[in-house]
């Protein structure tokens, strides 16, 4: 059975290391998610609003230290150099302009009238539980989402909170 991880981080540093190590510890960019606020970045390298892999793989990573100009340090989103798969800026109406890696962005994408919460729903989070990292999100929080085999959720979870993720929850995923 498969699991979703989920977590907020409120510094980038946090959310860079938490990835790292979910990295070093064999997570893929298939499992790994992040989902952040635009504040008004340099969308130009990252896509359109509205589009999901607006860069390449190689794109990604030879741009790690100015992927974020203007929304991040790109400290955060250049440690994501593995999660290409689905990078972009995307527009979800009542939250705004967002930044995804992984897939879930194109959950994000897909589920634009119900906005971040209406995403996770499919994930395996509880409309309530969403709306609440859905706010988080709007007010600058990095949600960092990890969906994996079971026998990895608690593993993740560990990692999140060793890394100073605050609500860090399990379910199990659709």
């Amino acid at each position: 059975m498969q699991k979703t991880v989920i977590g907020l981080f409120t510094s980038e540093s946090a959310a860079r290391e938490a990835i790292a190590t979910l990295r070093t510890k064999g997570y893929t960019e298939n499992e790994i998610n992040l989902v952040q606020k635009d504040t008004g970045g340099d969308r130009g390298r990252l896509g359109s609003p509205g589009m999901t892999n607006g860069i390449s793989s190689s794109d990604f990573e030879s741009r790690t230290d100015s992927l974020g100009d203007g929304v991040t340090s790109g400290a955060t989103w250049g440690g994501l150099a593995g999660l290409a798969l689905g990078v972009g800026a995307l527009s979800v109406p009542g939250v705004g302009p967002l930044l995804a890696a992984g897939p879930i962005a194109g959950a994000l994408t897909g589920a634009a009238t119900g906005g971040i919460a209406g995403g996770l729903i499919d994930w395996g989070i509880p409309e309530e539980r969403g709306r609440h990292y859905e706010d988080r999100v709007k007010e600058g929080d990095l949600l960092a989402i990890v969906k994996v085999s079971e026998n990895r959720a608690d593993e993740a979870a560990k990692i999140f909170r060793s890394k100073g993720a605050k609500d860090v929850e399990v379910h199990d995923a659709k």
